[in-house]
């Protein structure tokens, strides 16, 4: 039962998450809501590095490099067909976790160098609070903002 909860979770946040990074193209990828915000392509692109690199404290290696991740936006342009890639990569990772991990190993804790100790369970939702905050700021980005 545990693993059909997750993987409903899992697939409502790709669902959602999704909606919103469609819409992402080469003349929206570089719109931001201030000058000192970071675009919707670099917010993209630190979302789907984030979640590979993230799979990496679960156990799962990834060539994925965190290029966004602790970094501010510096105007780089990035390619939104590969932060889809990256995306979807990231996802297919968390649902091959909840595929392999069980009910019991949710609650076991893990050491992560960003976080400190915490369950898998945690982890598991600090990523997927983690993509919804970020594409809330995207779907502002594309709506409201401009290209600076």
């Amino acid at each position: 039962m545990t693993k059909d909860i997750l993987l409903q979770l899992l697939e409502q946040s790709r669902m959602d998450c999704f909606r919103v990074l469609k819409d992402i193209h080469a003349e929206n990828a570089s719109f931001r809501l201030t000058e000192q915000t970071a675009s919707a392509g670099f917010i993209y692109r630190h979302i789907g590095e984030t979640t590979n690199v993230i799979g990496q404290f679960f156990g799962y290696e990834t060539d994925v490099e965190g290029t966004t991740i602790g970094q501010t936006d510096t105007g780089k342009p990035y390619d939104p067909d590969t932060s889809r890639k990256l995306f979807e990569q990231g996802y297919a990772t968390l649902k091959m976790l909840v595929n392999e991990t069980s009910d019991q190993a949710w609650l076991e804790e893990i050491d992560t160098p960003w976080f400190g100790t915490l369950s898998r369970i945690q982890l598991f939702s600090i990523t997927l609070f983690h993509n919804s905050h970020h594409c809330g700021q995207i779907a502002s980005a594309i709506l409201k903002g401009k290209k600076f």
